[in-house]
């Protein structure tokens, strides 16, 4: 082994051992960390109540909110029953995001049903069914906290996405 190998043998040494040193790091302070995560979700709701609001304006909505940030407005009533946990609630939709991607859509399948509060759906979706009777005819913003989250729906609905449906109840069993 020459010179020249010999110096770069121990530079890759020592670089190797002064990597391999353990870090000192500083705790963690579970309640600073609670704090910063809070704030940070409050923020992403903020933004989030603030993209819904630009697309109510450009599509001159005048929905009503509830208490959880759902927004809905009928375009059609209808003269059934509203829907409550338990029933089945057979309805056509279609899904899209907020820049009018459509992601999901009952034309092709036909109507889909589900159990109301039981079955796996979005649970802005469970809440707003409960909010219109047979016949109705309403878009449904759903912010993504009450949708698919963080996760998103790891398809064709992105991560922290406000979904819209634009849905109808047809039938409540």
């Amino acid at each position: 082994m020459n010179f020249t190998n010999t110096i770069k043998l121990s530079t890759l040494f020592i670089l190797i051992v002064a990597c391999g040193e353990e870090q000192t790091h500083q705790p963690i302070n579970p309640n600073q960390l609670k704090e910063v995560l809070i704030e940070r979700n409050i923020n992403a709701v903020k933004k989030e109540q603030q993209q819904i609001d630009g697309y109510i304006k450009r599509h001159k909505l005048n929905p009503i909110k509830t208490g959880t940030g759902l927004h809905y407005q009928l375009i059609k009533e209808g003269e059934g029953e509203k829907a409550v946990e338990g029933q089945v609630a057979v309805i056509s939709y279609e899904v899209t995001l907020l820049d009018g991607t459509q992601c999901y859509s009952t034309k092709e399948k036909g109507p889909e049903e589900f159990k109301v509060g039981k079955d796996n759906v979005e649970s802005g979706l469970h809440e707003a069914i409960t909010y219109l009777k047979k016949g109705d005819k309403a878009i449904v913003i759903i912010p993504s906290y009450l949708a698919h989250g963080l996760a998103g729906d790891f398809n064709k609905i992105p991560v922290r996405s406000t979904i819209i449906y634009t849905l109808e109840l047809i039938e409540v069993k």
